[in-house]
Protein backbone atom coordinates (compact mmCIF):
# COMPACT_ATOMS: atom_id res chain seq x y z
CA UNK A 1 0.00 0.00 0.00
CA UNK A 2 1.18 3.53 -0.77
CA UNK A 3 -0.70 5.04 2.20
CA UNK A 4 -0.25 4.16 5.85
CA UNK A 5 -1.31 5.65 9.16
CA UNK A 6 0.85 6.04 12.26
CA UNK A 7 -0.94 6.84 15.52
CA UNK A 8 0.42 8.62 18.58
CA UNK A 9 -2.43 8.86 21.05
CA UNK A 10 -5.05 11.19 19.55
CA UNK A 11 -2.75 12.21 16.68
CA UNK A 12 -2.89 10.39 13.35
CA UNK A 13 -0.12 10.88 10.80
CA UNK A 14 -1.40 9.95 7.36
CA UNK A 15 1.56 9.13 5.13
CA UNK A 16 1.55 9.08 1.34
CA UNK A 17 4.52 7.04 0.14
CA UNK A 18 5.33 7.00 -3.58
CA UNK A 19 8.76 8.66 -3.27
CA UNK A 20 9.94 7.26 -6.59
CA UNK A 21 7.52 9.69 -8.34
CA UNK A 22 7.71 12.47 -5.71
CA UNK A 23 4.39 11.28 -4.30
CA UNK A 24 2.47 11.97 -7.49
CA UNK A 25 -1.10 10.76 -7.12
CA UNK A 26 -2.42 7.59 -8.72
CA UNK A 27 -5.97 6.17 -8.43
CA UNK A 28 -5.09 3.62 -5.74
CA UNK A 29 -3.33 6.19 -3.56
CA UNK A 30 -6.23 8.60 -3.95
CA UNK A 31 -8.67 5.94 -2.75
CA UNK A 32 -6.44 4.96 0.16
CA UNK A 33 -6.06 8.58 1.30
CA UNK A 34 -9.82 9.08 1.02
CA UNK A 35 -10.44 6.03 3.20
CA UNK A 36 -7.75 6.99 5.71
CA UNK A 37 -9.17 10.45 6.33
CA UNK A 38 -12.72 9.12 6.55
CA UNK A 39 -11.52 6.66 9.19
CA UNK A 40 -9.77 9.47 11.06
CA UNK A 41 -12.92 11.54 11.12
CA UNK A 42 -15.03 8.61 12.33
CA UNK A 43 -12.66 7.60 15.15
CA UNK A 44 -13.85 9.22 18.37
CA UNK A 45 -10.35 8.93 19.87
CA UNK A 46 -8.63 10.74 17.00
CA UNK A 47 -8.38 14.52 17.41
CA UNK A 48 -5.90 15.94 14.86
CA UNK A 49 -4.32 14.50 11.72
CA UNK A 50 -0.97 15.31 10.13
CA UNK A 51 -0.74 14.79 6.36
CA UNK A 52 2.84 14.05 5.22
CA UNK A 53 4.52 12.83 2.05
CA UNK A 54 7.38 10.40 2.62
CA UNK A 55 10.73 10.82 0.91
CA UNK A 56 11.07 14.61 0.76
CA UNK A 57 8.02 15.48 -1.34
CA UNK A 58 4.50 16.35 -0.25
CA UNK A 59 2.82 15.68 -3.60
CA UNK A 60 3.83 16.57 -7.15
CA UNK A 61 0.26 16.44 -8.45
CA UNK A 62 -1.56 13.85 -10.51
CA UNK A 63 0.69 11.15 -11.94
CA UNK A 64 0.38 11.85 -15.67
CA UNK A 65 1.06 8.19 -16.44
CA UNK A 66 -2.50 7.65 -15.25
CA UNK A 67 -3.97 10.48 -17.32
CA UNK A 68 -6.16 7.99 -19.17
CA UNK A 69 -8.07 7.44 -15.92
CA UNK A 70 -9.40 10.98 -16.32
CA UNK A 71 -9.91 10.96 -20.07
CA UNK A 72 -13.31 10.83 -21.70
CA UNK A 73 -16.66 12.07 -20.49
CA UNK A 74 -17.64 8.75 -18.93
CA UNK A 75 -14.55 8.69 -16.72
CA UNK A 76 -15.11 12.28 -15.63
CA UNK A 77 -18.82 11.70 -14.96
CA UNK A 78 -17.89 9.58 -11.95
CA UNK A 79 -16.66 12.75 -10.24
CA UNK A 80 -19.93 14.69 -10.73
CA UNK A 81 -21.57 16.11 -7.62
CA UNK A 82 -24.99 14.60 -6.85
CA UNK A 83 -28.02 16.84 -6.34
CA UNK A 84 -28.14 15.72 -2.70
CA UNK A 85 -25.82 13.79 -0.44
CA UNK A 86 -22.07 13.59 -0.13
CA UNK A 87 -19.92 14.06 -3.24
CA UNK A 88 -17.87 11.18 -4.61
CA UNK A 89 -14.16 10.91 -4.00
CA UNK A 90 -12.16 13.53 -5.88
CA UNK A 91 -9.40 12.76 -8.37
CA UNK A 92 -6.78 13.61 -5.74
CA UNK A 93 -8.60 11.62 -3.06
CA UNK A 94 -9.79 13.47 0.07
CA UNK A 95 -10.04 17.03 -1.26
CA UNK A 96 -13.87 17.06 -1.25
CA UNK A 97 -14.17 15.75 2.30
CA UNK A 98 -15.45 18.24 4.85
CA UNK A 99 -13.94 16.78 7.97
CA UNK A 100 -15.14 17.62 11.45
CA UNK A 101 -11.59 17.69 12.85
CA UNK A 102 -8.42 19.56 11.84
CA UNK A 103 -5.69 18.37 9.49
CA UNK A 104 -2.18 19.84 9.33
CA UNK A 105 -0.13 19.57 6.14
CA UNK A 106 3.58 18.88 6.67
CA UNK A 107 5.07 20.06 3.38
CA UNK A 108 8.51 19.09 2.11
CA UNK A 109 9.67 19.56 -1.46
CA UNK A 110 6.92 20.09 -4.03
CA UNK A 111 3.26 20.64 -3.27
CA UNK A 112 2.27 21.51 -6.81
CA UNK A 113 -0.80 21.25 -9.05
CA UNK A 114 -3.13 18.80 -7.30
CA UNK A 115 -0.58 18.52 -4.51
CA UNK A 116 -1.06 22.21 -3.79
CA UNK A 117 -4.81 21.64 -3.74
CA UNK A 118 -4.33 18.94 -1.10
CA UNK A 119 -2.15 21.26 0.98
CA UNK A 120 -4.73 24.05 0.98
CA UNK A 121 -7.46 21.52 1.80
CA UNK A 122 -5.77 21.21 5.18
CA UNK A 123 -6.41 23.62 8.07
CA UNK A 124 -2.77 24.57 8.67
CA UNK A 125 0.34 24.25 6.52
CA UNK A 126 3.91 23.79 7.78
CA UNK A 127 6.48 24.20 4.99
CA UNK A 128 10.14 23.36 5.05
CA UNK A 129 12.34 26.23 3.90
CA UNK A 130 13.17 24.35 0.69
CA UNK A 131 9.53 23.43 -0.07
CA UNK A 132 7.50 25.11 -2.78
CA UNK A 133 4.01 25.32 -4.22
CA UNK A 134 2.59 26.28 -7.59
CA UNK A 135 -0.15 25.63 -10.12
CA UNK A 136 2.23 23.61 -12.28
CA UNK A 137 -0.63 21.98 -14.16
CA UNK A 138 -1.04 25.33 -15.96
CA UNK A 139 1.68 24.38 -18.46
CA UNK A 140 -0.18 21.22 -19.50
CA UNK A 141 -3.62 22.75 -19.88
CA UNK A 142 -5.02 20.80 -16.93
CA UNK A 143 -7.48 22.76 -14.76
CA UNK A 144 -7.74 22.82 -10.99
CA UNK A 145 -10.52 20.36 -10.11
CA UNK A 146 -9.80 19.61 -6.44
CA UNK A 147 -10.89 22.88 -4.86
CA UNK A 148 -7.96 25.05 -5.91
CA UNK A 149 -10.01 27.85 -7.48
CA UNK A 150 -12.27 27.90 -4.41
CA UNK A 151 -9.89 27.56 -1.47
CA UNK A 152 -6.95 29.57 -2.82
CA UNK A 153 -8.76 32.95 -3.05
CA UNK A 154 -10.38 32.33 0.33
CA UNK A 155 -6.97 31.71 1.79
CA UNK A 156 -4.84 34.46 0.22
CA UNK A 157 -7.30 36.80 -1.51
CA UNK A 158 -8.51 36.90 -5.10
CA UNK A 159 -5.70 39.04 -6.54
CA UNK A 160 -2.87 36.88 -5.25
CA UNK A 161 -4.80 33.74 -6.11
CA UNK A 162 -5.25 34.96 -9.69
CA UNK A 163 -1.52 35.60 -9.96
CA UNK A 164 -0.72 32.02 -8.98
CA UNK A 165 -3.55 30.46 -10.98
CA UNK A 166 -2.90 32.36 -14.21
CA UNK A 167 0.90 32.26 -14.21
CA UNK A 168 1.49 28.84 -12.67
CA UNK A 169 4.67 30.20 -11.15
CA UNK A 170 6.67 28.68 -8.32
CA UNK A 171 6.02 29.96 -4.79
CA UNK A 172 8.84 29.27 -2.35
CA UNK A 173 8.24 28.80 1.36
CA UNK A 174 9.12 32.32 2.50
CA UNK A 175 6.81 33.91 -0.05
CA UNK A 176 4.10 31.42 0.89
CA UNK A 177 4.45 32.54 4.51
CA UNK A 178 4.32 36.22 3.54
CA UNK A 179 1.12 35.88 1.49
CA UNK A 180 -0.68 33.56 3.90
CA UNK A 181 -0.31 30.38 1.86
CA UNK A 182 1.35 28.67 4.82
CA UNK A 183 1.51 29.40 8.53
CA UNK A 184 4.97 28.08 9.50
CA UNK A 185 8.36 27.73 7.80
CA UNK A 186 10.85 25.33 9.37
CA UNK A 187 14.31 23.97 8.48
CA UNK A 188 14.54 21.19 5.92
CA UNK A 189 13.51 17.87 7.42
CA UNK A 190 11.47 19.37 10.28
CA UNK A 191 7.98 19.74 8.77
CA UNK A 192 6.59 16.50 10.13
CA UNK A 193 7.90 16.98 13.69
CA UNK A 194 6.67 20.59 13.80
CA UNK A 195 3.24 19.61 12.48
CA UNK A 196 2.98 16.82 15.04
CA UNK A 197 3.93 19.21 17.85
CA UNK A 198 1.19 21.63 16.75
CA UNK A 199 -1.24 18.71 16.55
CA UNK A 200 -0.47 17.63 20.11
CA UNK A 201 -0.89 21.22 21.32
CA UNK A 202 -4.32 21.44 19.67
CA UNK A 203 -5.34 18.04 21.05
CA UNK A 204 -4.77 19.27 24.63
CA UNK A 205 -7.52 21.90 24.40
CA UNK A 206 -11.21 21.36 25.20
CA UNK A 207 -12.26 19.84 21.90
CA UNK A 208 -15.93 20.75 21.55
CA UNK A 209 -15.19 24.47 21.99
CA UNK A 210 -12.27 24.41 19.55
CA UNK A 211 -14.30 22.51 16.97
CA UNK A 212 -17.23 24.92 17.32
CA UNK A 213 -14.93 27.85 16.52
CA UNK A 214 -13.46 25.90 13.60
CA UNK A 215 -16.94 25.20 12.16
CA UNK A 216 -17.96 28.83 12.47
CA UNK A 217 -14.79 30.00 10.73
CA UNK A 218 -15.29 27.59 7.85
CA UNK A 219 -19.03 28.09 7.43
CA UNK A 220 -19.17 31.90 7.45
CA UNK A 221 -18.12 32.26 3.81
CA UNK A 222 -20.88 33.89 1.77
CA UNK A 223 -22.93 34.96 4.78
CA UNK A 224 -23.72 38.54 5.71
CA UNK A 225 -21.94 39.83 8.81
CA UNK A 226 -25.15 39.54 10.83
CA UNK A 227 -25.94 36.00 9.69
CA UNK A 228 -22.35 34.91 10.22
CA UNK A 229 -22.44 36.25 13.78
CA UNK A 230 -25.80 34.56 14.40
CA UNK A 231 -24.27 31.30 13.21
CA UNK A 232 -21.29 31.85 15.51
CA UNK A 233 -23.56 32.47 18.50
CA UNK A 234 -25.86 29.51 17.89
CA UNK A 235 -22.92 27.18 17.36
CA UNK A 236 -21.01 28.35 20.43
CA UNK A 237 -23.70 29.25 22.96
CA UNK A 238 -23.57 25.91 24.76
CA UNK A 239 -19.78 26.12 24.92
CA UNK A 240 -19.91 29.26 27.07
CA UNK A 241 -21.28 27.33 30.03
CA UNK A 242 -18.56 24.72 29.64
CA UNK A 243 -15.99 27.52 29.54
CA UNK A 244 -16.83 28.57 33.07
CA UNK A 245 -14.71 25.66 34.32
CA UNK A 246 -11.76 26.99 32.34
CA UNK A 247 -12.28 30.47 33.74
CA UNK A 248 -12.20 29.01 37.24
CA UNK A 249 -8.83 27.41 36.47
CA UNK A 250 -7.50 30.79 35.34
CA UNK A 251 -8.68 32.46 38.54
CA UNK A 252 -6.86 29.77 40.50
CA UNK A 253 -3.62 30.80 38.79
CA UNK A 254 -3.34 28.47 35.80
CA UNK A 255 -2.61 29.65 32.27
CA UNK A 256 -1.31 33.05 33.29
CA UNK A 257 0.72 34.99 30.72
CA UNK A 258 -0.44 32.74 27.91
CA UNK A 259 1.25 29.68 29.41
CA UNK A 260 -0.81 26.60 28.45
CA UNK A 261 1.50 24.00 29.98
CA UNK A 262 -0.63 23.47 33.07
CA UNK A 263 -4.02 23.82 31.36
Amino acid sequence: MSVRVEKDGPIWTVIHSRPEVRNAMDPKSAAQLFDAFQSFDADKNAKVAVFWGEGGAFCSGWDLKYASALSGSEALDTYDFPDIGDPPMAAMGPSRLELSKPVIAAVAGPAVAGGMELAIWCDIRVMEETAFMGVYCRRWGIPLIDGGTVRLPRLIGEGRAMDLILTGRRVDANEALNIGLCEYVVPEGDARSKAQKIAHDIARFPQSCMLADRRSTQNQHGLSLRNAMIQEWLGSKKEVTKGIEGATKFVSGKGRGGDFKDV
